[in-house]
């Protein structure tokens, strides 16, 4: 099972993390995050990549944003929490882009993911959204 092992331990990628990377997901919430991106990807409820995810914030979509804390140059997202902080829409960081693009069911490496809320899937979204909210925003 490839996406069961990730190359380097949550520990190791945190070695690889940009300066905006906050608010970083615990181990446990990344894990619950990836699995839910998994379970949104099978109902086709992601959005994935900067241009599709700041369309759709702009379109007033709701969701939680999962943005990769590995992706260089910040330039490419940086925008996105301040887009989601106006909006106060929930977002959190996970140490590894290709990890994010793996759960979206994608071989490439992806920086920011949105997931929208489904009812399949609605126990995990919401345990998600309470942890992220509950994250510290950066000042």
């Amino acid at each position: 099972e490839a996406e069961a092992t990730p190359e380097l331990s949550y520990r190791e990628q945190l070695e690889f993390l940009n300066p905006i990377a906050q608010p970083l997901a615990s181990r446990k919430l990344t894990r619950k995050l990836l699995k839910c991106i998994r379970k949104a990807t099978k109902q086709k409820q992601i959005r994935r990549g900067v241009k599709e995810v700041q369309k759709f914030i702009n379109k007033g979509e709701k969701g939680i944003t999962v943005l990769a804390g590995d992706t260089l140059p910040i330039d490419v997202y940086c925008h996105i929490p301040i887009m989601c902080e106006d909006r106060s829409l929930p977002y959190a960081y996970v140490p590894s882009k290709t990890d994010l693009g793996i759960a979206a069911g994608s071989k490439r490496p992806t920086c920011v993911i949105m997931i929208k809320p489904h009812e399949e899937y609605q126990e995990a979204y919401d345990e998600c959204l309470e942890e992220v909210s509950a994250l510290p925003l950066p000042l």
